[in-house]
């Protein structure tokens, strides 16, 4: 067995920050959404806002800013004035962030509809039709 080469050594460094970072942004953007939740549940009053729930949080590659996704019950006008709400109250979030995660400056906040359950549904009933035009056919053939 011989030395490892200093440029392996340092790849190897690198390869493990890398991967360290990565699971830091994972890290905070968990705790980012824990204490959205928290404050949109508990201390944000805005009545647009309704029952909203924060389903996600993705931090940008930079940690500098994130994209909150939230689920919201309602037509599609309510969610936007609820968009409006989450809009009005992000600095005060930010601020909140701020003092609770010990940041020194929060991200960038970017409030986005999640429309997962209802692309859920969809994908859902047009696999339905797909496994019912395929007994159809099926029968069709043995019919």
């Amino acid at each position: 067995m011989g030395f490892l080469d200093r440029a392996e050594v340092r790849g190897n460094q690198m390869a493990m920050e890398r991967g360290g970072a990565k699971h830091h942004k994972e890290r905070l953007g968990d705790a980012l959404r824990d204490e959205i939740t928290a404050i949109v549940e508990g201390e944000l009053v805005d009545p647009r806002i309704g029952l909203a729930s924060v389903t996600d949080v993705l931090m940008a590659p930079d940690g500098r800013s994130a994209r909150v996704f939230v689920h919201l019950d309602g037509e599609d006008n309510e969610a936007e004035e609820a968009l409006k709400g989450f809009e009005a109250a992000k600095l005060f979030i930010r601020r909140e962030l701020t003092f609770r995660l010990h940041l020194r400056q929060a991200p960038e906040l970017y409030f986005q509809i999640d429309r997962s359950d209802q692309q859920g549904a969809r994908i859902d009933e047009l696999l339905g039709r797909v496994q019912g035009r395929r007994k159809k056919q099926r029968g069709q053939k043995s019919g």
